[in-house]
């Protein structure tokens, strides 16, 4: 199941935002949002927005935090606004003031039983290390 969310015309460049985005996606979503709190990045509170959201949209959703994990984080670009500045000559240099498109798309992870082993299989697997360990010290003394 997907859960997304997006934030569109994010006034911040699309490149800022990748950096930080590369940073947080290999981690569980909660814990993303941890890490965008103590990034000294301005690229970080507009994307911890919208992971925010996605959080809350599968909480909506009936599914846990702890159960969530990202499927991507995608930036794209938006439209860029053209400014200028005026300088000698009667010319004039563009400034370009670019925005962003977030798109944060969050995955139910299936939790697994943990495996529960046989106390018997155990026991054998002790008992051929220690025969193999037993023909070794054989083997040296010959």
């Amino acid at each position: 199941m997907e859960i997304k969310a997006q934030s569109k015309y994010v006034k911040t460049t699309p490149r800022k935002l990748r950096l930080v985005a590369k940073a947080v996606s290999k981690m569980q979503p909660m814990e993303a949002l941890t890490a965008l709190s103590f990034l000294s990045k301005d690229a970080a509170m507009p994307l911890s927005k919208t992971i925010k959201s996605a959080v809350a949209n599968a909480k909506n959703q009936g599914i846990t935090d702890d159960s969530l994990k990202f499927l991507k984080i995608e930036i794209g670009e938006g439209p860029t606004l053209k400014r200028g500045r005026a300088v000698s000559r009667g010319s004039w240099h563009a400034i370009l003031k670019r925005t962003s498109h977030i798109t944060v798309v969050l995955e139910k992870v299936e939790a697994q039983a943990p495996k529960i082993e046989n106390p018997k299989a155990q026991k054998t697997a002790e008992v051929k290390i220690e025969n193999t360990a037993d023909e070794n010290k054989e083997k040296e003394q010959k």
